[in-house]
This record gives structure tokens, sequence and C-alpha cells, in this order.
């Protein structure tokens, strides 16, 4: 039997790292697969979470935040880009448009892990990720959230009763308190048997040594 290797990636679909630290994480996966099996777990974590709805101009936000200019803003969204293809996610050439609170999203991949599986989740994620970064359009907009819980196969109509209600709130909220009280403040963040952080976009390299290195104690 193979030994298990239980993975939580805290992240927030906000973040283009994070799209960059799976991408390369789902690629260090697939190169052990028949060495180990995977459970990834998808914790949440947000990055904007007093945001309004309507959102923050992208690039007006990440002045704010970072102290930088549009121009430094414009060309390092063009490196996480070309991070991001390498990855397996092809970002929309003009970048996001606006930042948004991403709560409801969080909420939606809460019950993908609960009624569905951890395959399931991880589809809704990665849809998640293309819809805010490859297509680049208004998570406000539940239509949008919809579409990707159609193209991860999951019920969009138990997710849009989700949407109208507040199930799953609480839960949410309990478990990004897990996180925040141990003192992770920024993401990606990966945490592996529940023993071992790696944080930030991790190149694949990165991720397949510490596997290498948990085989090897079990």
């Amino acid at each position: 039997m193979k030994p298990i290797i239980k993975i939580d990636f805290v992240s927030d679909i906000a973040c283009p790292w994070c799209a960059v630290g799976l991408g390369n994480l789902n690629q260090a996966m697939e190169e052990l697969k028949d060495k180990v099996d995977f459970q990834v777990h998808f914790r949440p974590f947000e990055l904007n979470p007093n945001m309004p709805k309507g959102g923050q101009d992208a690039i007006e936000h990440l002045m704010g935040k970072y102290g930088l200019t549009a121009e430094q803003v414009k060309v390092n969204q063009a490196s996480i880009r070309a991070k991001a293809l390498d990855a397996g996610f092809e970002f929309h050439p003009e970048g996001r448009k606006r930042v948004y609170n991403t709560f409801d999203s969080h909420r939606l991949l809460y019950w993908a892990a609960k009624e569905y599986d951890l395959k399931k989740q991880a589809a809704l994620k990665a849809e998640l990720f293309k819809t805010y970064f490859c297509l680049a359009v208004n998570l406000d907009d539940q239509k949008n959230l919809l579409d990707a819980v159609n193209r991860a196969g999951l019920d969009p109509e138990k997710a849009q009763a989700i949407l109208d209600g507040d199930e799953f709130e609480g839960e949410v909220r309990a478990e990004e308190a897990v996180y925040t009280n141990a003192g992770i403040s920024s993401v990606p963040s990966i945490i592996l048997n529940d023993q071992y952080l790696l944080q930030g976009a991790q190149p694949p390299e990165s991720f397949i040594n510490a596997f290498e290195q948990l085989i090897q104690k079990t």
C-alpha cells in the first residue's frame, strides 16, 4: 500500500501566486503519483475580507497595497502571467480588472468537499482560479461563480441555494481562524501531514523534494 501525504493548501482564489503554487503542486504530485497517494484539502484565506460589493480597480488596489506605480504593477503582472502559464494557467493578457471579496467562493469550496469529495473540491478550485484570472470576470456576479460550479461538475441549483443563504458561513469562518491563529498571514501556505509548512509559490522541484523526504520517513 502506498503511503498517504495529507496536504492543506491554504489560499485565496484572488491570489495569483496561489494559482501558480497550485499548478506547480499538481505537476509535483503527477510526478510521484505511483509512489504516494495525496489528499489535498483546500483551506480558506481571504486577502481582502473587508472588500465591499463592487470591488476595487485591481491596479489601483495593488498600487495602494504595495506602494507601486501603475507601470510597476503591470510589469509584475506580466511576470506572474509567465509563471502562471508554466504552471498550467493561461491568465488573461490584460490582467484581472478588479479585486473582489471571495467569501462566497470559499463557501462553495467548503460545500464541494463536504457534500462531494476532495477531487470535486480541487476541480472547483481550479475553475474559480480560471474564472478570476483567466476569464477575468466579475466575482460579484453569481452567474460567473455558478458557471465555475457547472464546469467542475457540481450541482448549480444547490450552489445557487448556498449563495442565496448563509450556509457554511460559520464553518468557513472557523477554518479561517484556525490558520490565522496559527500565524499564517500570507498565501499560499502549504502544510504537509499537519507538521511541515511550505510558503509561497514553490517550484515543482521543491514540492518533489519535500514529498520524497516524507516518503523516506514512512
